[in-house]
């Protein structure tokens, strides 16, 4: 693939679809707190649902 030009192909003017549904992404949160644990990878696990949790909009 040539990276050396800016491409030249016009954005589609389509609607787009989000990168996660809202029900998506608050399953997303309630897997990583079934992860979260003492480890170092449930903790963040425990962190990350924090931080995207915080972010969705309440019910």
């Amino acid at each position: 693939m040539d990276f050396s030009t800016p491409p030249t192909d016009p954005y589609p003017s389509g609607p787009r679809l989000p990168l996660l549904t809202l029900a998506e992404a608050r399953d997303a949160v309630r897997l990583l707190m079934l992860l979260a644990d003492d480890s170092v990878e449930g903790r963040e696990a425990r962190d990350l649902a924090a931080d995207l949790g915080s972010r969705l909009p309440s019910e």
